[in-house]
């Protein structure tokens, strides 16, 4: 049986002729057209970015390697038990493009608790922070302190072939991920549960498993734990986090700068905080409706009276999708079976029963259906992680799994430094014709 490291190998020789053969016998072909809007618009939808690790299907939602994320849930291994797959097995897919069998995913369970031990100085860096300090700071701090330890580094001072980058990048990403859950969970706990201590990993459990172990929580939230992983992992290159691990890494700046970059940029607003945006709306339906679920007539004039005040529904519409979000469709049906009753779960039932009608009736948006962020912070609420800032942390580990898996594949490509050309406001308006 081979190990995912060789596996991993074996796949890059196959694919390095694909990448070489486009640049030197089709440079010239001409595959996109960039608007003047998109220029001002922040790039939105033009065609300059590569990675064969996911792709956003506007009807059928994120696909890893080709594969619909419902087919991923079914096919990835599970640990005896367990609805959900190993986030173990998500790492294996994103590198070699094949579901891993129940074996390979344990040696790879295996190797990654055995890359888990922390220098104490990371825990040194975290207990510096004051309590008042955002998780995210931290985490990102954290993982940047980690930077000594990357093999990277040691490699490319003593001399590599470029066609060797991968080898020790493989090594710091596949380290990076077997720590940065422990250091989220430490994060939590140090900062919004002190009283509990810090819970050393069990090393008979797999990454979604120990991490619920370490938050101090019960099944099953180690099926949460995998689920929002997974569903986070990535969502193709041109997102701020993915597009910002990526521009790091292509300076070859090492993996821990690059995570710790995207983590920053995951940060923003616009980005990373919509789930936690989309939980303090409907409790603040919930508080209006007097905690009484609403029927679907009284619902339905709530959602108008949001629109016509100007106001938008959270959670609802994507930039891409033009269906419900399959990251959405994943969470409902966990809540279906294990939190029907819970009181924020059945407002996010009654607006799943009436929002996308009015949406389209409404006629403003493209897409009247509800995303991953309209589900995942009532789940995260109802098992006790209430502190709405570690939600972007939540968020951040899942998206390391896509991040590094990329780099990986940089490296082993050979992708050069990303440098887009720019072009001033009066060149933009002669090159649309407006005259001074």
């Amino acid at each position: 049986m081979k190990c995912l490291k060789q596996k991993l190998y074996d796949k890059i020789e196959q694919h390095r002729p694909r990448t070489k053969r486009l640049a030197k016998e089709f440079g010239d072909v001409v595959v996109d057209q960039v608007k003047a809007g998109q220029i001002i618009g922040g790039m939105r939808g033009i065609k300059s970015l590569i990675t064969d690790i996911s792709y956003l299907d506007p009807y059928e939602g994120i696909r890893y390697r080709g594969y619909t994320l419902p087919e991923v849930f079914e096919k990835l291994p599970k640990a005896e038990g367990a609805e959900m797959p190993y986030v173990e097995g998500l790492y294996y897919l994103l590198l070699t493009g094949d579901i891993p069998t129940q074996e390979q995913v344990e040696a790879l369970i295996m190797d990654m608790n055995n890359r888990r031990i922390i220098p104490k100085y990371v825990w040194d860096v975290v207990d510096s922070f004051p309590s008042e300090s955002h998780p995210m700071a931290i985490l990102s701090a954290a993982v940047m302190s980690l930077e000594r330890e990357s093999l990277f580094n040691v490699k490319y001072r003593h001399g590599i072939s470029k066609m060797d980058y991968w080898d020790p990048t493989y090594e710091d990403a596949t380290n990076l991920l077997a720590k940065i859950p422990l250091i989220g969970a430490y994060i939590y706990n140090k900062l919004y549960h002190p009283e509990k201590g810090h819970r050393y990993p069990d090393p008979t459990l797999d990454l979604g498993a120990n991490f619920a172990y370490m938050m101090g929580k019960e099944a099953p939230y180690d099926d949460v734990a995998r689920m929002y992983f997974i569903i986070h992992a990535d969502h193709e290159s041109g997102n701020v986090s993915a597009h910002t691990g990526h521009l790091i890494a292509s300076s070859l700046s090492d993996v821990y700068y690059a995570v710790s970059g995207m983590i920053n940029g995951l940060a923003g607003p616009l980005h990373g905080l919509a789930n936690q945006e989309v939980l303090r709306w409907l409790q603040g339906l919930k508080e209006q409706m007097g905690d009484k679920v609403p029927s679907k007539e009284e619902m339905k004039k709530y959602v108008w009276d949001t629109l016509n005040s100007g106001q938008v529904i959270p959670g609802y519409g994507h930039a891409v999708l033009r269906k419900t979000d399959p990251r959405y469709t994943v969470q409902r049906e966990f809540c279906l079976k294990h939190l029907p009753d819970d009181p924020l779960f059945k407002y996010v039932d009654a607006l799943y029963q009436v929002v996308p009608d009015i949406l389209k009736e409404h006629g403003k948006a493209k897409n009247p259906w509800p995303n991953v962020d309209a589900q995942s912070g009532v789940v995260q609420w109802h098992y006790g992680v209430k502190e709405y800032d570690f939600y972007t942390v939540l968020f951040s580990i899942g998206r390391s799994i896509g991040v590094l898996s990329n780099i990986i594949w940089d490296r082993a490509l050979g992708y050069p430094i990303e440098r887009p050309k720019s072009i001033t406001t009066d060149m933009l308006e002669e090159m649309v014709g407006i005259s001074k």
